[in-house]
């Protein structure tokens, strides 16, 4: 079995968890976080069947969380994989950029774009040293002008660019930028409420093809995962 270590975080529904899945089946030793304890727990249970699992509540953009998770890599003894994908929509309904709250602004930053970058900074020793994988998660947000989406598009447009340059400057690691495309999510129906989101597929669905790309030598740089084999 594989004995890599990956952290994932906002792991306890959707892409994060559906990701987990796949890594466990690999034998992957996990990390994971979210900041609703109950939910983590309840996808831990199962996790832990499979593979060694540290969980770890707590809201990514708080400091402390985040020295706990570094804490965790350091008892695992090295980070193969790190997938910053815990974010936050910001308001449902989603507000025009003339009407956003800027205090809601600055949480989608704090979470989305800053609190990202400051695991990775404190991460980049353990993964540089493994030669190992960085899995920032975008959206099509962040690159195409949607009404009621400036305030998540704008944090992801961001966090793209933090990411090309962060590959420029550390060539032993691979900076991968995801974009899953729409999916059957939590957040997906926060964007579109009342409607009905059914045509999406489930993170499960494109989970399976964003394992394979993390395994294969792609490498750094933006890439749609339903595009990840053409």
């Amino acid at each position: 079995m594989d004995k890599r270590v990956a952290l994932i975080t906002g792991a306890s529904q959707g892409l994060g968890l559906a990701l987990a899945e796949e890594a466990a089946a690999a034998g992957w030793t996990l990390i994971v976080d979210a900041r609703r304890a109950e939910r983590l727990a309840a996808a831990v249970a199962d996790l832990a069947t499979r593979t060694t699992v540290v969980a770890i509540p707590g809201d990514i953009a708080a400091a402390s969380h985040r020295e706990q998770l570094v804490s965790a890599v350091g008892d695992a003894g090295r980070l193969d994989l790190l997938v910053n994908n815990a974010s936050t929509l910001g308001a449902s309904p989603l507000p025009a950029l003339d009407a956003i709250d800027l205090a809601v602004l600055r949480r989608i930053y704090e979470v989305n774009v800053v609190a990202p970058l400051a695991l990775t900074q404190q991460l980049l020793p353990a993964i540089s040293a493994a030669h190992g994988t960085i899995v920032n998660v975008t959206s099509d947000a962040a690159v195409e002008a949607y009404e009621g989406w400036g305030g998540y598009g704008s944090s992801k447009a961001a966090f793209e660019q933090l990411s090309a340059v962060l590959a420029a400057e550390h060539p032993e690691v691979r900076v991968l930028v995801v974009d899953p495309g729409d999916m059957r999510t939590e957040m997906h129906q926060d964007a579109f409420p009342g409607e009905d989101i059914s045509d999406r597929p489930l993170p499960a669905a494109v989970a399976p093809g964003l394992f394979a790309l993390i395994r294969s030598d792609r490498s750094s740089g933006r890439v749609r995962v339903t595009e990840a084999g053409s």
